[in-house]
């Protein structure tokens, strides 16, 4: 076995080791030699080289998405760090681990005029939940500090950073290791709840005739099936869902905006409940969240191990577990009531599903019709990840069958990794992985194809409608070249050339009838990654979508 001679790098990499972080990211460089040379050459280690720091971040958290396991991030001194950052804060507030390990020169060479070095200790405070910032010698400090950091992104679902000054020569080797690691164990204790601590609730939940249960990203397959039966019987009880919440049942409420949109004051009073209970990550929807903080429920309360984010400004109460334990505990403290509060609801969710049916039969082709017949078509049991911006936005509008998964980097909202996310879950999950972005976001991450990890059968659908479409339905939009340039950023360019450059499938579709004969065909081919760009008219996509909600009344 070949290791590196710097003794700070062998204990690193064998800390990781000994605490089973195994998925190593490399951005090639010079001064993380030593890092390389011990994750490269160890079998144990699984090791990608992708040269884009930021895609290469996305990449590693599309990797830790799907595995639930940190993820190790390994770059060069200087400004290569900074491009992970984008990546961490998305990682932070998504509650996904991992673990960045940066290369640095000695503290007494930064801030002298000495080459590609920057202050790199403490860079992502603001979002780290902990620095390690290690000496170049090797110590029982530094070993601590290194246990730390990855016992809190292990234990807290989120970033940390660990920092490593070489001095050089970086590149030597032995072949037995110079150091014996010792791990120091998690301190994480397991979050219970007595049924003492419910019983308040319960009465309250008990005297309540309207009850929303509102979920947003969640992970496929994490909420029991009694759990689902128990809130689906309940008269009293509306379950809202996100597409990112991956929770389904045949009474759930999983087009919010279609529901809510068309609402006079007097509906919004109505529908205002009692009690708000939510768990799961961020919300999409703007219209709920606007109506919560307008129309406030007298309770709210969040379920979750870790965090709790008063989005609406009424937070009540934070149950510090996860959210098969709360409702293992409380519904059985639960009563029927009689409420017609979901009988209400459910009339709305029908007369608005007929009205919505009618609407797209007779729309043209666009943006909203586009979506509708790709969504349709996604295969059974596939995963699907989606941009940020219009495309998450259009596909909370439209029914996804429930055997498909659901992603989307959802802690930042923003359309700088998508792409890069979507290839590192598709490298994680063996699934059949579909990804769906408009125009910006792809070209905003195309390094994202500058990947040689990327599975054959990796599907990227690509709607183009020439610009930032998204703004042309934020208020303020009108037809000048400032709005054009500045806002919606107006474009010709299209993803040919890049799909040839980097070995991918490619067509095209322009038009309804060639949206759904090459839909066929582009599922059909799996002897190498796939680009279907359609081709939306940049100047009818706002007028459709907003007509909508204005028909479904």
């Amino acid at each position: 076995m070949i290791y590196p001679k710097i003794p700070l790098a062998q204990s690193i990499i064998q800390t990781c080791l000994a605490k089973g972080i195994t998925t190593i990211i490399i951005s090639p460089g010079s001064r993380n030699a030593p890092l390389t040379i011990g994750f490269a050459n160890n079998p144990a280690f699984q090791c990608y080289s992708i040269a884009d720091e930021r895609s290469a971040a996305f990449f590693g958290l599309g990797i830790a998405q799907q595995t639930k396991q940190p993820v190790a991030l390994v770059c060069s001194s200087g400004s290569a760090l900074l491009n992970y950052y984008p990546a961490f804060a998305e990682a932070f507030y998504s509650q996904i681990p991992l673990i960045v390990i940066s290369a640095d020169r000695p503290q007494s060479k930064i801030d002298i005029g000495d080459g590609q070095t920057i202050r790199q200790e403490n860079v992502f405070a603001n979002h780290s939940l902990f620095n390690a910032n290690l000496k170049e010698e090797d110590s029982a400090e530094n070993e601590g500090k290194i246990n730390e950091a990855i016992n809190r992104a292990i234990d807290k679902k989120g970033p940390v950073h660990i920092n490593a000054p070489f001095e050089e020569p970086l590149y030597e080797t032995v072949s037995e290791l110079s150091v014996v690691v010792n791990t120091i164990a998690s301190a994480n204790d397991d979050q219970t709840i007595s049924i003492d601590d419910l019983t308040e609730f319960a009465s309250i939940w008990n005297n309540s005739t309207r009850k929303m249960v509102l979920v947003g990203v969640n992970d496929p397959n994490v909420v029991s099936d009694r759990t689902i039966e128990a809130l689906a019987d309940d008269n009293s009880v509306v379950v809202m869902t996100e597409t990112t919440s991956n929770l389904h049942h045949p009474t759930f409420i999983n087009n919010i905006d279609t529901i809510i949109t068309p609402f006079t004051n007097e509906d919004f009073e109505e529908f205002c409940p009692d009690i708000l209970v939510t768990f799961g990550g961020m919300i999409v929807s703007k219209r709920i969240k606007a109506f919560l903080r307008k129309y406030k429920p007298k309770q709210h309360w969040h379920i979750d191990t870790l965090r709790a984010y008063d989005t609406f400004g009424i937070l009540t109460k934070h149950f510090e577990m996860d959210t098969n334990t709360f409702f293992d505990a409380f519904l059985p403290l639960t009563k029927t009531l009689t409420s017609n509060y979901f009988e209400k609801v459910q009339a709305v969710k029908h007369l608005r599903k007929q009205k919505s049916d009618v609407y797209l039969d007779k729309i043209p082709f666009s943006d909203f019709k586009v979506f509708e017949k790709v969504i349709e078509s996604l295969p059974n049991n596939s995963q699907l990840q989606i941009s940020n911006s219009s495309a998450i936005r259009y596909a909370q509008l439209i029914d996804i069958d429930p055997s498909v998964e659901v992603y989307c980097n959802r802690g930042t909202s923003g359309i700088d990794g998508s792409t890069s996310t979507a290839v590192g879950a598709a490298v994680a999950n063996g699934k059949q992985t579909v990804f769906i972005t408009g125009d910006i976001s792809f070209l905003y991450d195309s390094n994202a194809l500058w990947n040689n990890y990327i599975p054959k059968n990796f599907k990227i659908i690509l709607i183009n409608n020439g610009g930032g479409g998204i703004f042309r339905i934020l208020p303020g939009h009108e037809e000048t070249p400032v709005f054009n340039t500045f806002f919606e950023t107006a474009h010709c360019l299209t993803a040919e050339h890049l799909a040839k450059m980097y070995g991918f499938g490619y067509s095209i579709a322009s038009d309804e009838s060639t949206l759904e004969k090459g839909l066929t065909s582009f599922y059909s081919k799996n002897e190498k990654p796939c680009i279907f760009e359609i081709f939306t008219p940049t100047l009818n996509n706002d007028a459709i979508l907003l007509k909508y909600f204005k028909e479904l009344v």
